[in-house]
């Protein structure tokens, strides 16, 4: 019965369009009310779910990415990918996928992403030309390969959560994330072929040089994040810092973009998207706690090996699981929730725990881009004006086509285990 109400409570809560960290935290409440547990223990759950000392690095990521995307970052790497791929046909597009390539080692995020690429790149492709419709898809879609270049804040999390280093993380999804975008480049260009999208001119090598020397300062940023964590000399806290102060001094002294009196805005601004991801872990972990409590891990472990045994069975079973959760989940709440005992289930059939979660973490970022309530689909078919109907029919071949990616990183272990390997032993 009291499980019941949590699951009636959360679902309901989904379904009213409650944010997840509000439904998170009122379907834990009533459980607690109705299984008589001492309300202290809300509390305390949040405050163990936050007290992890690599979750420092979250904040520290996202002011640096701010720091950087107000000091002239988006625009500078909007116009070096257009000088790569924007004369081929479609090359809006090709330059939308690949600025978001490039932009993700800074922002770390998918919604950052397609809000800031979509709010230039959406508008400038509609007046090109390119539907409005195909414009946000392939914004949308783009921005899921974010948060599998590094840095990546779902990879802190994971981190967090499994023991695993986030430097290995780091590396772990870096070529998972570039093998994403090159498959997003080829459906954009089919896609655009196709259609006839329109093609700008070549600009020449010229452009191409000063393009890169604009955003150089930029792109040298997740060089530094990497190097940093690799060689040992910094924790990913430490880094985090680095790359704030580095920001700082690029958008001041470099691209001379960022005013020093807009720098305690953008702190703030930080700060309050670093403590609705906190609150959401600390919700999410009562929530999983309850869940352990109530021994659902054990319960979906059993139902999985109930049905098979074999390892490449149950790893298409979390992925289906993952696809589906995602499709209604916030990505850091899913993770809290289910990474552990997925984790568990994973390790039982013999699956590597960093392969593991370098495919959990591509399942969910699939899942920003996922109807019904994938968060990337609505920034992006509000920027374009449109009903979220049309923004899902043209994403369509790009869901197709992140599976298939999936399903390569799932089932090739070596994509995700390979760098990590090389570098860090």
């Amino acid at each position: 019965m009291n499980l019941a109400i949590l699951i009636g409570t959360f679902i309901g809560g989904l379904i009213m369009g409650l944010p997840v960290a509000v439904t998170l935290g009122v379907s834990s409440f009533c459980y607690l009310i109705a299984a008589d547990i001492p309300l202290v223990v809300m509390p305390q759950k949040m405050y163990a779910g936050m007290d992890v000392f690599v979750l420092l690095c979250i904040p520290g990521f996202i002011l640096a990415g701010n720091l950087m995307n107000n000091g002239g970052i988006t625009e500078r790497i909007i116009r070096f990918a257009n000088a790569l791929v924007g004369w081929v046909r479609g090359g809006l597009g090709l330059t939308n996928v690949a600025a978001s390539m490039l932009f993700g080692g800074i922002s770390g995020t998918a919604v950052a992403d397609s809000a800031s690429i979509g709010g230039v790149m959406i508008p400038g492709m509609i007046k090109a030309g390119y539907p409005a419709s195909f414009s946000a898809a392939v914004t949308a879609a783009s921005s899921t390969v974010g948060p599998i270049i590094p840095p990546s804040v779902p990879m802190i999390i994971v981190g967090a959560l499994s023991g695993i280093s986030v430097g290995q993380m780091f590396l772990a999804g870096a070529v998972p994330g570039i093998l994403l975008g090159i498959a997003m480049l080829i459906t954009t260009y089919l896609i655009a072929s196709r259609n006839n999208f329109p093609r700008q001119r070549w600009q020449g090598i010229r452009e191409v040089t000063k393009s890169f020397l604009g955003a150089f300062w930029a792109l040298i940023m997740s060089f530094l994040i990497i190097v940093g964590m690799i060689s040992g000399l910094m924790t990913p806290t430490e880094t985090a810092v680095i790359a704030c102060i580095y920001a700082t001094i690029v958008g001041v002294l470099f691209y001379r973009e960022l005013p020093l009196k807009a720098i305690p805005g953008i702190i703030v601004d930080s700060a309050v998207s670093s403590a609705a991801i906190l609150v959401l872990v600390g919700f999410a972990n009562v929530f999983g706690w309850i869940l352990v409590s109530e021994r659902i891990p054990q319960m979906i472990a059993s139902a999985v090996l109930a049905i098979t045994e074999n390892k490449f069975l149950v790893i298409l079973l979390i992925n289906l699981l993952l696809l589906f959760v995602g499709m209604f989940m916030e990505t850091i709440a899913a993770l809290i929730i289910l990474f552990v005992p997925l984790l568990a289930l994973a390790q039982g059939v013999g699956v590597d725990p960093l392969h593991f979660a370098t495919f959990a973490v591509l399942n969910l970022m699939i899942g920003l881009t996922t109807p019904p309530v994938g968060v990337c689909l609505f920034v992006c078919a509000n920027i374009a004006q449109l009903p979220l109907s049309a923004v899902i029919r043209a994403i369509t071949p790009y869901l197709a086509t992140n599976i298939i990616v999936l399903l390569l990183v799932s089932y090739i272990p070596q994509i995700a285990t390979w760098l990590p390997r090389l570098l860090l032993q």
